[in-house]
């Protein structure tokens, strides 16, 4: 079917309540099938079973293999982080951490085209952001190597997530212009440029106020007319390099989605409504309890990597997430009958390349992409003994391997890293070192930032580290950052994860000692571009700051020529008293678990 996009308030004659069965009060009548509540024929089961013989059941229905009822499929995929290939990816059966292989583009291709080709007329396929970063091949092109494999699987929705401001304003729009699909984010703004963008020149300078993106996008799937809003995380500026946002404004999503449901509502007559989020699960689910999200009726969210395998109930929507590094793919199955919807499953699949062999042209297409880096980025520049893993909330060894290199190459008091969440695991198999390569220093630190040093009081350190745990904790989820808590080397600490603002830290020690409040200490961590110079990982108004001649990424080579091969583990150089060691997820009080 043909795809249907209009500006916002489009009054043409395509509208009427003849054209698509829908009026606004039947459209009110529909809130309920999966958001608000209302009821409109049976209950929608969504996620009631998550497995195949639900939705073989939904697809073989009478109804539906009599042609009296219509059904579409949603696939969603997000937060790819350009991981070209097959991988390793964590799983936890029976409480333990499992690794099994998943992912690449080669294998995505594949199992998309299996899935679509069920009902290709009927099938929408859709990108919810960070594709162009968290690889060297995307890195070293700045994310243009990564459009050509996103076109070939075949998008017809994208969202801009986080990271796609990576390298710039012009270079972002520049690779989503590439994109085949329809861009939407009703929340990035072109805006003039701001004083720690210094003397960087925007060419679109004179688009200032203007929406960057379409807020929306519509199509007519199974004789029903469905539409999607889009947006990204407003804390974007502040989680990344501000440099890396110059000339963007973000804006929350609450002041302007009532207004965009409203539209799709009343004036498209779409008989459901999507949000299409990279925001983070607790962000997410926290804007899915706002009244202004009444009318839509699923939220496709993403940004925390989170697996959502049966979707969060909360008081206005409805609310999912597909994992990350293009090993997973949600599928959403809806089932309507004269305008109306009738059932829904949804469940969330692993690209498995045992299921689905790699599509050989796509493969063809990763070699051509990379071979330009392919010398340099697969270049072995150390080895471990010991699984290097990320998806631990407080403290994992993929990090304390990146501090244990910053101590011991620049020898600060305390070494410090962002608490990011991309890159696979990295399998140890207990028999022989796993080689580490360039690319996975990508994968790793995704930015070569140089490195840095500043001297901060142990009153600083204290308030900094409140700070970080609530960029992480906070009880309003608004407020959350997405990131893990932060990562050292130097301190150890406690703290109590539900405690308030400035009441979290229980204690703090450096170099084995009680934290002294009136010391200084030498910090070292990575530069933000953009940042005051007296800032340092978020760290504010340090003394001396200079920088150390010396980047992240050369840090980390020297290291492992050094001591490979390396053994890092998690050591309790951070502990909670009231979470474990090995949480997996910020979000609390719903039935979730990440697994």
């Amino acid at each position: 079917m043909s795809e249907i996009i209009h500006p916002p308030g489009c009054t043409c004659g395509a509208h009427d309540e003849k054209a698509y069965g829908v009026s606004r009060r039947q459209a009110l009548r529909s809130l309920g099938a999966l958001g608000a509540g209302l009821t409109l024929g049976p209950t929608v089961a969504l996620g009631s079973m998550g497995d195949a013989q639900r939705r073989d059941e939904l697809v073989g229905s009478r109804a539906v293999q009599s042609g009296k009822a219509g059904k579409f499929t949603i696939l969603f995929t997000s937060d790819i982080h350009s991981q070209l290939h097959t991988h390793d990816e964590f799983f936890l059966e029976n409480g333990k951490p499992v690794y099994k292989k998943r992912g690449g583009y080669g294998v995505l291709k594949s199992m998309i085209d299996t899935l679509r080709n069920e009902d290709p007329a009927n099938t929408i396929v859709i990108d919810g952001g960070d594709c162009f970063q968290g690889g060297g091949v995307a890195a070293k092109s700045e994310g243009r190597a990564i459009v050509p494999l996103m076109n070939r699987v075949g998008y017809d929705l994208l969202l801009p997530g986080n990271w796609e401001v990576v390298y710039g304003k012009e270079n972002m729009l520049k690779d989503l212009g590439g994109y085949r699909g329809a861009k939407i984010c009703a929340n990035m703004w072109h805006e003039p440029l701001a004083d720690y963008c210094g003397d960087m020149v925007d060419p679109t300078a004179d688009m200032a106020g203007e929406m960057i993106f379409q807020p929306y996008w519509t199509k007519v799937v199974a004789g029903v007319k469905i539409g999607f809003i889009g947006y990204n995380d407003p804390l974007t500026p502040k989680r990344q390099s501000p440099a890396y946002s110059c000339g963007i404004k973000f804006t929350k999503p609450e002041q302007n989605v009532a207004r965009y449901i409203r539209i799709l509502r009343d004036y498209e007559g779409c008989a459901m409504v999507f949000l299409v989020t990279h925001m983070g699960l607790a962000q997410q689910v926290d804007l899915a309890n706002k009244p202004e999200v009444a009318g839509a009726d699923l939220i496709l969210g993403a940004d925390t990597h989170e697996r959502v395998r049966k979707p969060i109930e909360a008081k206005y929507s409805k609310v999912v997430e597909p994992g990350a590094f293009g090993s997973f793919v949600a599928r959403l199955d809806v089932v309507v009958e004269n305008g109306q919807v009738k059932d829904s499953h949804y469940e969330l699949l692993d690209v498995d390349p045992e299921k689905y062999p790699a599509d050989k042209g796509m493969l063809q297409l990763v070699d051509e992409v990379s071979a330009p880096y392919q010398e340099e980025l697969s270049t072995v520049v150390g080895s471990t003994k010991n699984t290097l893993v990320r998806y631990y909330v407080i403290e994992n060894p993929m990090d304390n391997l990146i501090t244990d290199a910053i101590m011991w190459k620049l020898k600060p008091d305390v070494a410090i890293s962002n608490g990011f969440r991309f890159c696979p695991p990295i399998v140890a198999d207990g028999k022989n070192p796993t080689p580490i390569t360039n690319d996975d220093l990508w994968s790793m630190i995704p930015v070569d930032s140089e490195a840095k040093y500043g001297e901060a009081t142990g009153e600083q350190l204290w308030n900094w580290l409140e700070k970080e745990l609530h960029n992480v904790f906070a009880k309003d989820p608004a407020k959350r950052f997405g990131g893990w808590v932060v990562r050292f080397k130097g301190i150890t600490a406690n703290f109590t994860m539900h405690n308030d603002l400035g009441k979290r830290v229980n204690w703090i020690k450096i170099g084995g000692k009680p934290i002294d409040r009136n010391k200084t200490y030498l910090i070292a961590a990575c530069e933000r571009e953009g940042d005051p110079d007296d800032t340092l990982c978020r760290l504010e108004k340090v003394k001396n700051p200079r920088r150390a001649n010396v980047t992240m990424h050369t840090i980390l080579r020297e290291y492992f020529g050094k001591f490979s091969p390396v053994a890092p583990k998690v050591e309790g150089r951070i502990t909670a008293t009231d979470a474990p060691q090995t949480l997996l997820s910020q979000l609390e009080g719903y039935d979730y678990e990440f697994r």
